[in-house]
């Protein structure tokens, strides 16, 4: 547990550091400007002891400065596993929900993440495969999600890129879609929570730039 306090201890500071950075050293023109905002979106896979996890995610945002993004998310995640309660049995969870995300740019090919979520989740319980479900079950959980990643032809001046991140949510709510949940099969009420791997990848695209460079 040392290692993940100290991961996220030294992810903050980084985005603490960037964030003060990116206000003292950057000259800019206060106000809002159209050029600046942008939409897109990413695909959500990850496979994970006996999960699967696939989503998608809509965003749209506003780039602050050459050093940081902001904008807000919508997310829709399917999540299905098996051997949960026991042998063979099976979960099909829908979720959906807003999020927001902050996206901090030490270099323009990395960049830092921290993304608030809230999802409300339809689970459905199967005791053996091709059953009817045996209990559903809705739910909600806040998540938050942490991480890094790589993007392609974020330049100074454009919000038009590609990008790839690895997330996890360190809130580890039984709930959230983003964690395995494990039980001793001996003993139902004892729990193991684990985060899983959430990799992300999408796009940004920039508005009004085409636009405001012909103003120019």
């Amino acid at each position: 547990m040392n290692y993940r306090k100290s991961l996220l201890a030294l992810a903050a500071t980084v985005l603490i550091v960037s964030g003060l950075q990116a206000q003292q050293d950057e000259e800019k023109e206060k106000g809002f400007k159209k050029q600046n905002l942008f939409t897109g979106g990413s695909v959500t896979v990850s496979f994970f002891n006996h999960q699967t996890l696939l989503g998608a995610n809509p965003h749209f945002g506003y780039k602050l400065n050459d050093f940081m993004d902001a904008g807000i998310t919508f997310n829709y995640v399917y999540n299905g596993a098996r051997d949960y309660l026991a042998f063979n049995d099976r979960i099909r969870q829908t979720v959906v929900g807003p999020g927001a995300f902050l996206r901090v740019y030490p270099a323009s090919v990395i960049f830092l993440q921290g993304q608030i979520e809230h999802n409300f989740s339809n689970l459905k319980y199967y005791t053996s495969p091709g059953s009817s479900p045996s209990e559903k079950i809705k739910t909600d959980a806040t998540s938050f999600l942490v991480g890094a990643g790589l993007a392609q032809g974020r330049e100074k001046g454009s919000t038009t890129f590609f990008y790839i991140s690895l997330l996890f949510d360190v809130l580890k709510n039984k709930n959230s879609p983003y964690v395995d949940v494990s039980y001793d099969p001996n003993n139902p009420a004892v729990q193991r929570i684990d985060m899983v791997p959430v990799i992300r990848a999408g796009i940004n695209i920039g508005l009004f730039q085409h636009r405001y460079k012909r103003e120019e």
